[in-house]
């Protein structure tokens, strides 16, 4: 599947900033079942100073906010192509060994919550993608999707608690649980194209967890399938800190309204 993609981040700030730095995981990684025809980023209000790759493979752009801006807007646009791995991205890669997702973070620390969890999870005979498909479906079960309740900085174990959380939250609850089980998992920030529409409010999240004979195999909790040809991989990390799309700092002026235009549509692939 061919997919066509444009991302719009807009920052406008109370005053002038006098210093900035942005800190952006906005450009689709390559990797099994996804192939980048074409990537382009393009800013008003800062410059790149810097593309470089971090220890999980994905690409950063650090990018500087021109002093005395009031406004920032980084876009994103380019083509993807897809394929149906049935979820699966197969061995590890990266800087870091697959050890290092095994252990919490404070995002995933696992407590009463993910304990109830586990112990509610029926264990498939069909092996081991079966059963964590059995705890995907208990965790969505337990916390109901729903926007505004939760943000970038909720634990899983709130999430839990709360009974309602995004896909971001969905995903540390996942990771958490597994992690327990002793099953390395990661969080994966990335572009999914809807079916019912082309324009969207904000990218989306799902989780991946290292299975024996597998290698790495998505998960997506909210919508309760694998991955498949819609989704567009973008940074992966041991929880969102580490894949969010945009981080940073700026002096002289706080950041007042942010506004996200995505667009993700298939395109017909035309023949040489």
């Amino acid at each position: 599947m061919r997919l066509a993609i444009r991302h719009s981040t807009t920052y406008r700030f109370s005053e002038p900033v006098a210093h900035g730095l942005q800190r952006l995981r906005l450009t689709p990684k390559a990797t099994q079942g996804q192939e980048v025809l074409d990537w382009r980023m393009t800013y008003e209000g800062a410059r790149e100073e810097l593309v470089y790759e971090d220890q999980n493979y994905n690409t950063v752009s650090l990018v500087s906010v021109d002093g005395g801006a009031k406004k920032v807007v980084v876009t994103c646009e380019g083509t993807v192509d897809t394929e149906d791995k049935a979820g699966v991205i197969g061995q590890h890669a990266g800087h870091l060994p697959l050890w290092a997702f095994l252990g919490a973070t404070d995002l995933t620390r696992p407590g009463d919550g993910v304990r109830a969890l586990i112990a509610s999870v029926e264990r498939s005979e069909g092996g081991m993608v079966s059963t964590l498909h059995n705890l995907s479906a208990r965790i969505r079960e337990r916390v109901d999707y729903q926007t505004g309740r939760t943000g970038v900085t909720t634990t899983a174990e709130e999430a839990i608690e709360a009974g309602q959380g995004v896909c971001q939250d969905h995903a540390h609850i996942f990771i958490a649980c597994a992690r327990a089980l002793e099953i390395p998992a990661r969080y994966v920030s990335g572009y999914l194209m809807m079916n019912d529409r082309i324009e969207q409010e904000a990218t989306h999240a799902w989780a991946e967890a290292h299975v024996q004979g597998l290698g790495w195999v998505g998960f997506d909790i909210s919508n309760q399938i694998s991955p498949d040809p819609r989704y567009v991989r973008v940074a992966t990390g041991r929880d969102y800190r580490d894949a969010a799309p945009v981080t940073g700092i700026s002096f002289g002026g706080v950041a007042e309204d942010l506004e996200v235009d995505l667009a993700v549509e298939q395109q017909v692939a035309t023949q040489q």
